[in-house]
């Protein structure tokens, strides 16, 4: 499957709404594509050592915000795959500041993180491409609200377009 239609709204949290809204009506895979494109060259673009330079105090670095899209991308694909499998339990929600705290993302050279991210978003097409559109629409739970895989998927692109935004906007 390579393309599949936006969420509507109710299909999502309404603070996700910051996220669906900066999406085009693109092909989704293209659009995942293009996304790792853009950062890489967007990286490359720099001087050394940039990527672990906060903009502002208590700011994330460039290489925290890529590693805050990798453990967020992982989140809502493991969300997608419990509920397209049929979970019922509720899946609990995280705290990014914590994660990013407890990735030590700094620490991690900028290409470890990119061959990271590339074969995250592969993993993420390989795995939609083996589900049929019509599982897309199940309402699973995580933290605490209904949601669908389909919400899911395009979420992470948009989150992509609202932190590429900000790292372009701030460093």
């Amino acid at each position: 499957m390579n393309t599949f239609s936006l969420p509507k709204k109710g299909d999502f949290p309404t603070y996700y709404e910051t996220y669906i809204s900066k999406i085009s009506d693109e092909n989704f895979s293209g659009q995942i594509l293009r996304q790792v494109n853009e950062l890489r060259e967007f990286f490359q673009s720099k001087e050394s050592g940039w990527d672990s330079k906060a903009y502002g105090e208590g700011k994330w670095t460039p290489k925290e915000i890529l590693g805050h899209l990798l453990d967020t991308e992982r989140i809502m694909m493991f969300r997608a795959l419990c509920f397209v499998r049929g979970e019922q339990q509720a899946l609990p929600g995280f705290d990014q500041d914590q994660y990013v705290q407890n990735g030590k993302f700094n620490g991690v050279s900028i290409d470890l993180l990119f061959k990271d991210f590339e074969a995250q978003r592969n993993s993420l097409l390989t795995f939609i491409h083996t589900l049929d559109e019509s599982i897309l629409d199940i309402v699973g739970n995580a933290n605490g609200k209904p949601i669908t895989p389909r919400a899911l998927f395009w979420i992470i692109s948009g989150h992509f377009i609202h932190h590429f935004n900000i790292l372009k906007e701030r460093y």
